[in-house]
């Protein structure tokens, strides 16, 4: 039997344009003498489709589309869709989350998800009730176990720990099965496809059986698919593979020898590639802006964002602004120009001395006999803030924000300034991965599009004399380290401390500011996620709180 891997990129709630997309794939499909088309979970309706769910008019169009699709599509082949269904028992959540077999235009097997999960990004039992695994489903002469996505993630034998009682693996093994068929939308994150390959691997040495994996691609909002879709087989070797990041129909017979397919990933060029097909979908799937904004400050941020940009929007669609101040340097100004220039945008300077003394004087009654201080400096943020969301009204430009996940992690932003915009890019990359991404960006270009001045520069946010990050945070490599431990591991004080050896008093200082900041960060635009805990809907900590290392108090610069 042929099997084709339908690796597609659907948009959350679009179900004419996904239905047009599954059907061109199943004749391509059908055409190179496929019997079985797999398509990803929920593909009928795009993932994560959120509170869309809630609608009744919504399921019953995702039903009919569904139903619409499997009359549509070529009689020789058969079809595996993921959809939203309701819930035939009258206990229990409104909806399942379902895989359905279609062979000429009739149903001929269903199964519904067992495991839901409700960590980070997902939130599935919000909306879901919770199947059993069922037997296997027959077709033409093949007994497929087919599952949904987190079905398969609970059989790593040497976890130290479980998080469902249920292994649809081991009990649809029980049953006698010829293959496994997983439908997936797994977003991606760093080492993801590490990990994904490792857990099919295993489920194939320890049952014996292949194991045909068809994953979303795409970027929906935040959340960022990068396929991987592949076949393992029955030794656990990996037969075929989809490409990553982009969509992709890929073929395997059951009967045929298969090659060995080699795989290898970088983890930069893998956050290069995701990043870029999170802005692109953005852009194209809201289909509401014909071209991105950047504010260029000459700064490495600045620059990553804008070559991302034009990578995945192309240089005509991406409009840059310099807006010098009297803290701005002359190479800030001139970098920025450099990097429009090896990109091929435009770009436009528009200096904000004007509507900053404009400020300082309309304030000055109620300023007077105070010190320069964070209020001063984020006059200028805030005045760049509003003339780039003066031209994106006025144009319809969707404005790019730049801060790293070190600045958002520290609150080293302004609200209503730099933290302006519709889309924050870099918002899930660590300051030390924003210079590798540039480092890449020149070394994949093999030509220097970031500018070596903005390289080798000291950061600055240029709104006082002779600013520079460090006199506010430690140096970036520490920084990011304690942020990425607390953040994303999830380390207290004391394992930090144990584990790097630095200064309590700095570990201390970071914690708090991280947590202090947490009231600016949910006022930032979406960013595009990329680790395994990014700030957003997969991070939820309250505002009001008193962690106990909140002890030192805290300075107004950490809460400006």
């Amino acid at each position: 039997m042929k099997i084709a891997l339908a690796q597609i990129n659907p948009t959350v709630g679009d179900l004419a344009g996904n239905a047009a997309r599954i059907i061109d794939f199943a004749e391509s499909a059908a055409r190179e003498g496929a019997d079985l088309v797999v398509y990803p979970e929920l593909c009928v309706t795009g993932y994560p489709p959120l509170d869309l769910l809630e609608s009744d008019a919504f399921i019953d169009a995702a039903a009919r589309t569904m139903e619409h699709i499997a009359r549509q599509v070529p009689e020789s082949v058969g079809i595996i869709l993921g959809c939203p269904l309701r819930n035939p028992s009258p206990i229990g959540k409104r909806l399942i989350n379902a895989a359905v077999l279609f062979e000429g235009g009739l149903e001929v097997g269903r199964v519904t998800k067992v495991l839901l999960p409700t960590y980070d990004v997902f939130d599935e039992y919000r909306y879901f009730e919770a199947g059993t695994t069922g037997p296997p489903i027959n077709f033409r002469g093949l007994r497929l176990g087919l599952h949904v996505c987190e079905d398969m993630w609970n059989n790593e034998e040497q976890a130290d720990y479980h998080l469902y009682a249920a292994n649809p693996i081991d009990e649809l093994a029980a049953q006698g099965i010829d293959l496994y068929v997983n439908i997936s939308a797994s977003p991606f994150s760093h080492g993801k496809h590490r990990r994904r390959c490792e857990i099919l691997e295993e489920i194939c040495h320890e049952h014996g059986k292949p194991f045909v994996l068809v994953n979303q691609v795409g970027a929906n909002t935040e959340v960022i698919f990068d396929g991987d879709s592949r076949v393992h087989n029955a030794d656990g070797t990996l037969a075929v593979c989809a490409p990553s990041f982009s969509e992709g129909l890929v073929l395997w017979d059951t009967q045929a020898p298969t090659s060995m397919c080699t795989k290898t990933h970088d983890r930069i060029a893998d956050m290069h590639d995701a990043l870029v097909l999170g802005i692109r979908d953005y852009v194209q799937k809201t289909g509401a802006f014909e071209k991105a904004l950047i504010g260029l400050s000459g700064g490495i941020d600045s620059a990553v964002t804008a070559a991302l940009a034009v990578e995945a929007l192309g240089p005509d669609c991406v409009d840059g602004v310099t807006m010098p101040s009297r803290f701005s340097s002359t190479g800030s100004v001139d970098d920025s120009r450099s990097l429009a220039e090896n990109l091929g945008m435009t770009i436009h300077e528009i200096g904000i001395a004007p509507a900053v003394e404009s400020f300082e004087q309309m304030l000055e009654p109620l300023f007077k006999g105070t010190s320069f201080g964070v209020a001063e400096e984020n006059i200028q943020a805030r005045s760049r803030g509003v003339t780039l969301m003066a031209i994106s009204n006025k144009f319809g430009h969707l404005l790019l924000t730049t801060g790293n996940k070190s600045e958002l992690s520290v609150g080293y932003a302004t609200l209503y300034g730099d933290m302006s915009g519709g889309l924050a890019v870099l918002a899930d990359v660590f300051k030390e991965d924003v210079y590798a991404l540039a480092r890449y960006v020149n070394q994949r270009a093999d030509r220097e599009i970031i500018p070596r001045a903005t390289l080798e520069k000291p950061p600055s946010a240029e709104l006082r004399p002779d600013q520079l990050d460090s006199d506010s945070l430690p140096p970036y490599g520490v920084l990011d380290d304690i942020l990425e431990r607390y953040v994303e591991r999830l380390q207290d004080v004391d394992v930090i401390e144990a584990e790097t050896g630095y200064e309590r008093s700095v570990i201390l200082r970071i914690l708090r500011m991280v947590d202090r900041n947490e009231y600016k960060r949910r006022q930032a635009p979406p960013g595009l996620r990329v680790s395994a805990k990014a700030f957003g809907m997969g991070r939820r900590l309250p505002i009001v709180m008193n962690p106990t290392h909140r002890s030192i108090p805290v300075t107004p610069e950490e809460s400006a």
